[in-house]
C-alpha cells in the first residue's frame, strides 16, 4: 500500500497551508479570545472551493475525493481548529447528505449556494436527552398538507446561529423508533425557525455553537432529504464521513502543538543550554511525533476506505478515536514543555489544549467510537 499523496493531492495541501498561514493563523488567536465567527475567512475559502470539495463541478463544487478533504481540514486546523470544524460540518454533514440523498431538484437548488459559501451548513441531530443516543430523539415532523411541521429543540449546533441551510432530523413516526426518524432540509427562513443560546465554551471559541429552536417551523414537503423513515440510515452514515473531519481537525491540533513544542524547545534555554538538549523534552517530542504519524496514517486508511465505496464506519471510528487521544496528549505534553508559560494565553499552546478536548466528545465520544469498532469485528 503506497502511503503518499499523489500530485493533486500535494498541490491541494500546499495550497491550503500557505492559505492557512497567510489567512488563518494571524487571527486565529483573536477570533478565540473575542468568541467572533470567521466570516471573512470562509468567504476567502469558498473561492478556494474549500466549501464545496465534495459537490461535483456541475453544481460548482471542486468534486475532490476524501484525502484531499482530510488535507484541507487538517491544514485548516492546525492553524485554528474552529475554522476547521465549521469547514468539515458544512462540506461532510451538510452538502455531502445532500449530495448522496437528495433529489436533482434538491441538489440544483442548495449545492451551489453550499459550494459558494453564499450560506453556511449545519447539522441539527443532538438534543438535550438525545446526543448518542438518537434513537431517544423527541422532535416531531408531521405532514399536514404540502408542509412538515416540526416542533423541538436541537442543542450544541455547531454554527447554528450563522447556518442558512440545516440538516434537521424529526421523528415522523414514534411508533417505528430508530426507524420513524426521518431528515429535511430547512432553511433559517423559514416561519417558526430560531436560534436559541448560544454556548460559552472551553474551546474553539470562534464556532458558534447553539440551541435551534422549532415552534411550529413550516418545511416544505420537498424538502424532506431521501423518505420518511430514513432518517436513521443517513445520520449513521453521513456521521462516518463527519468522523473523517473530527479526525483531520484532531491531527491538525496535534501537529500544531508538535509544532510549537519543537520551536520553543530549540528557544528556551535552562541550566546553559536549550530544553531541546535534555532527553526528557526529547522523548515528549519523539512520542507526540509518533503518534500523529500514526494518527495521520489511520485518517488516510479511513479516506481511502471511504473513496472505494462501502462500508467504512470502522476506519473512521478507529481513525477519530485515536487521533482526538492524540491531539489531547499532544497538547498535554505541548504545555508541559512550555512549562509555567504554556499556561498562559501569550502561548497558542494554551488554546491548542482547549481546542484539543472537544475532538473526544463531538461526533460521537470516543466511547461511542469503541462501540462502532466493536461491534463491526464481533457482529
Amino acid at each position: 500500500m503506497k502511503l503518499e499523496l499523489n500530485d493533486q493531492q500535494k498541490m491541494i495541501q500546499k495550497m491550503v497551508r500557505e492559505f492557512a498561514e497567510k489567512e488563518v493563523g494571524p487571527i486565529a488567536a483573536e477570533l478565540d479570545e473575542k468568541g467572533e465567527y470567521p466570516t471573512e475567512t470562509l468567504e476567502k475559502m469558498a473561492k478556494l472551493g474549500l466549501l464545496g470539495i465534495f459537490i461535483p463541478t456541475e453544481y460548482g463544487g471542486a468534486a475532490l475525493d476524501t484525502i484531499s478533504y482530510a488535507t484541507v481540514i487538517e491544514e485548516i486546523s492546525r492553524k485554528c481548529a474552529s475554522t476547521g470544524v465549521i469547514t468539515s460540518v458544512h462540506n461532510s454533514l451538510v452538502s455531502y447528505p445532500i449530495m448522496k440523498y437528495g433529489t436533482e431538484e434538491q441538489k440544483k437548488k442548495y449545492l451551489p449556494i453550499l459550494a459558494k459559501g453564499e450560506k453556511i451548513g449545519a447539522f441539527a441531530g443532538t438534543e438535550p436527552n438525545a446526543g448518542s443516543d438518537l434513537g431517544a430523539m423527541q422532535t416531531t415532523a408531521k405532514l399536514k398538507g404540502n408542509k412538515y411541521i416540526i416542533n423541538g429543540d436541537k442543542t450544541f449546533i455547531t454554527s447554528g446561529p450563522k447556518a442558512g441551510i440545516i440538516i434537521v432530523f424529526a421523528v415522523t413516526d414514534k411508533s417505528a423508533g430508530a426507524k420513524g426518524i426521518s431528515t429535511f432540509i430547512v432553511e433559517n427562513t423559514m416561519k417558526g425557525f430560531k436560534v436559541g443560546s448560544i454556548f460559552d465554551k472551553m474551546g474553539i471559541n470562534a464556532n458558534l455553537v447553539s440551541e435551534l429552536i422549532f415552534e411550529e417551523m413550516e418545511v416544505p414537503k420537498e424538502n424532506l432529504l431521501g423518505k420518511e423513515g430514513d432518517g436513521f440510515k443517513i445520520a449513521l452514515n453521513t456521521l462516518d464521513g463527519g468522523r473523517i473531519g473530527i479526525a483531520a481537525q484532531a491531527v491538525g491540533i496535534a501537529q500544531a502543538a508538535l509544532d510549537e513544542s519543537i520551536e520553543y524547545s530549540k528557544q528556551r534555554q535552562q541550566f546553559g543550554r536549550p530544553i531541546a538538549k535534555f532527553q526528557a523534552i526529547q522523548w515528549m517530542i519523539a512520542e507526540m511525533a509518533t503518534s500523529i504519524e500514526a494518527a495521520r496514517y489511520l485518517l488516510y486508511n479511513a479516506a481511502y476506505a471511504k473513496d472505494k465505496g462501502g462500508r467504512f464506519s470502522k476506519e473512521a471510528a478507529m481513525a477519530k478515536l485515536f487521533a482526538s487521544e492524540t491531539a489531547m496528549n499532544a497538547a498535554i505534553k505541548a504545555v508541559q514543555i512550555h512549562g509555567g508559560y504554556g499556561y498562559t494565553k501569550e502561548y497558542t499552546v494554551e488554546r491548542l489544549f482547549r481546542d484539543a478536548k472537544i475532538t473526544e466528545i463531538y461526533e460521537g465520544t470516543s466511547e461511542v467510537q469503541k462501540m462502532v469498532i466493536a461491534g463491526s469485528l464481533l457482529r
